[in-house]
């Protein structure tokens, strides 16, 4: 059924969903014909550098350049006829170079002229930018190591329901640095393993000149960060997860471009519209970036390229791609409350765009039937993430983005003995039956400085002196029953995948900062102090055990490969009760109401305690018994779901939450 048959609201815009759809399949075939996209788009193994039979070869498109000279150490970086390329028509250059001429390691650069003026530039399709020490400039490197890499395994398999475990390799070393992938491989690969997510999602791995702007300003979009290692060594960190049954996706940022000249696209032969749209519309009023051009065929070719050569090189099982908001609408979605159905097809959408991603997400399939994306938009786009065969975009999830918004809004606005349960329910749930979300109580947005996430916000200063297991505090007592409550409720309630950032399944203390003028250029708040949840005196390691378990359950029981049900949502008690396949999931959240036989409608059946936060080995106080069997009773309970006629009668104390599993 097309997504306007399916939900009636989108029938008055049946029109503009067809037009939509058959956009994209002219585009398709303007761009691969009648074959696959994968095999027509290639631009990646064309320009650029590249080895050949007897030498090298270096291609580059430029159509506004007059000049086009290679300089770097070979050459003593100095415009050399010897090194000038040669235009061989459409706006492409060309030079051929004896195998001698280049080597392993050395540093280049292209310096293109155009009428009016001309500079140095780093190749638009480069793999490989390395930054110096000293001056911090940045330069193209050579690649070409004697023994290339060797793949051990193949890719992990379908991810129906993804458990994503959200990463940042430079911080995710504890000392005071930039981390590498080596270390990330060693270190915290076999936490993520035991901790039980089956996905990776990396960030900030297409280079980019400023380390704070956490990666999503990009200067060169083929080539790996080099200040986090070789090429080699993340591709051993991408075998490795594999190996381990852990699938790898990358934030992919094809939102926007930074704005630098010397390492960017912008003004790369002398015109500002080579990539990106001109006058203001290229240029993001919020981000100060360029905004790239969708409806250009070198844009086309250039993006869609990327993400072939990130799944093919690199063994890359899918894309989050950031920004997917900016991209779709000309204002960039900012001011906007979407609070209207026309908003997502009418004038104000860039359909280029939109057909754009809906080519992206395809080829993903194309190059991996297992291979899956990931939207970030804020707008909530109908269709968005809905098959293409359905008259979708095509993207296989969409981030639930304003779940994480409540959370914060609900710490920050109300005490917990306002928190409504309906609303916590409606705001956890309500999402589109057509689509697939992933869901979070909090990622790297709610992390950054000036912002705080959940764990500080429940317990602040506290957590400087109270964190001890043998300290005595109410509030480290609050926040850490509302930590695990909070984060089992949003899992529970996950549309079709959950995802945490790295650190913040123990608690991790503070904010992130990376390193500014402001701080002194300072790595200390972004790193993770893995020790924390090391160390068997403090608290932190008991939150990690808390959702270690969670997400062993929720992947070992298949929970979310079926929509939650509501069973009770009692506004006086504080409780709310709800059914996920062959589990209830059970929250108390009054401060201080601790309720002895609890009843309430369920389905009839024998139920076993499989998971209560209130163990101690999760800093709980060890109210209830893990293991105690439950038997519905055959008499309807007027609490709860008048769809059983059963009765289950709990023991629910103040701030736990339980899982019962029905025998």
């Amino acid at each position: 059924m097309k997504i306007y048959q399916k939900d009636p609201w989108l029938e008055p815009f049946r029109g503009a969903i067809d037009a939509r759809h058959d956009n994209i399949l002219n585009t398709l075939r303007h761009i691969a014909g009648d074959g696959p996209l994968k095999d027509a788009v290639n631009n990646h193994l064309y320009y650029g550098l590249h080895r050949t039979k007897d030498g090298w070869v270096f291609r580059e498109y430029a159509p506004n350049a007059s000049r086009i000279y290679l300089i770097g150490d070979f050459n003593n970086w100095k415009k050399a006829d010897a090194y000038a390329l040669r235009p061989v028509g459409s706006g492409n250059w060309e030079i051929e170079l004896p195998a001698m001429f280049l080597h392993h390691g050395e540093l280049y650069k292209l310096y293109i002229e155009w009428p009016g003026g001309g500079g140095e530039r780093l190749p638009s399709y480069v793999t490989r930018v390395v930054q110096d020490d000293v001056t911090k400039v940045f330069s193209a490197q050579i690649w070409e190591p004697a023994a290339p890499y060797v793949w051990k395994h193949g890719h992990a398999g379908k991810r129906p329901n993804p458990l994503i475990y959200e990463c940042h390799i430079g911080m995710a070393s504890e000392k005071e640095k930039v981390g590498s992938f080596e270390e990330f491989r060693r270190d915290v690969l076999p936490r993520v393993k035991a901790l039980g997510y089956d996905t990776i999602q990396i960030m900030a791995l297409q280079e980019h000149p400023y380390y704070g702007s956490f990666g999503y300003q990009v200067s060169n979009f083929f080539a790996l960060s080099s200040r986090f290692g070789t090429p080699e060594e993340f591709k051993r960190l991408v075998d490795d997860a594999h190996g381990k049954g852990i699938a790898v996706i990358m934030d992919i940022v094809h939102s926007h471009s930074v704005d630098n000249e010397a390492e960017g696209l912008s003004m790369f032969d002398g015109r500002e519209d080579l990539y990106f749209h001109r006058g203001p519309q290229g240029r993001h009023p919020a981000w100060g970036s360029r905004c790239f051009d969708y409806g250009k065929d070198a844009t086309r070719y250039f993006l869609l390229s990327n993400v072939k050569y990130w799944m093919e090189e690199y063994h890359i099982d899918g894309f989050r791609f950031d920004g997917v908001t900016s991209m779709i609408y000309w204002d960039h979605g900012l001011g906007k409350d979407f609070g209207n159905y026309s908003l997502y097809f009418d004038s104000g959408v860039d359909e280029d765009a939109v057909i754009y991603l809906s080519l992206a997400s395809r080829l993903v399939k194309e190059l991996n039937p297992n291979g899956f994306t990931i939207a970030e938009d804020v707008s909530g786009m109908a269709g968005l993430a809905a098959p293409f065969e359905d008259y979708g975009v095509g993207f296989d999830f969409r981030m639930s983005m304003g779940v994480a918004d409540h959370w914060i809004k609900w710490i920050k606005e109300k005490s917990d003995d306002q928190w409504s349960m309906g609303e916590i329910w409606w705001e956890l749930s309500n999402k589109r039956a057509d689509e697939k979300t992933i869901s979070y109580a909090e990622c790297h947005d709610q992390a950054l400085v000036g912002d705080k996430t959940i764990i500080f916000r429940l317990i602040d200063k506290e957590m400087y002196y109270s964190m001890r297991t043998d300290s005595q505090n109410l509030a480290v007592d609050r926040g850490v029953a509302l930590h695990k409550m909070i984060r089992l409720v949003t899992a529970g309630t996950a549309g079709n995948g959950y995802l945490n950032f790295m650190g913040n399944e123990f608690g991790h203390p503070e904010w992130i900062d990376f390193p500014r003028e402001g701080n002194g250029w300072s790595y200390k708040y972004a790193r993770r102090q893995w020790s924390l949840a090391d160390n068997p005196d403090l608290r932190y390691g008991l939150l990690r055990n808390f959702d270690a378990d969670m997400i062993h359950l929720l992947k070992e029981e298949k929970l979310l490969s079926e929509a939650p049900e509501i069973l009770v949502a009692d506004e006086q008690k504080k409780i709310l009760i709800f059914r996920r396949k062959n589990c209830i999931f059970a929250a108390n959240f009054s401060p201080e109401g601790s309720y002895a036989d609890y009843g309430f409608a369920a389905p009839a059946g024998e139920w076993v305690n499989v998971l209560d936060s209130d163990q101690t080995r999760y800093g709980g106080f060890s109210r209830l018994q893990q293991g105690e069997r439950h038997t519905a009773m055959p008499y309807r309970n007027p609490n709860g779901n008048q769809a059983y006629d059963h009765t289950l009668s709990l023991y629910l104390p103040a701030r736990t939450a339980i899982v019962l599993k029905r025998i």
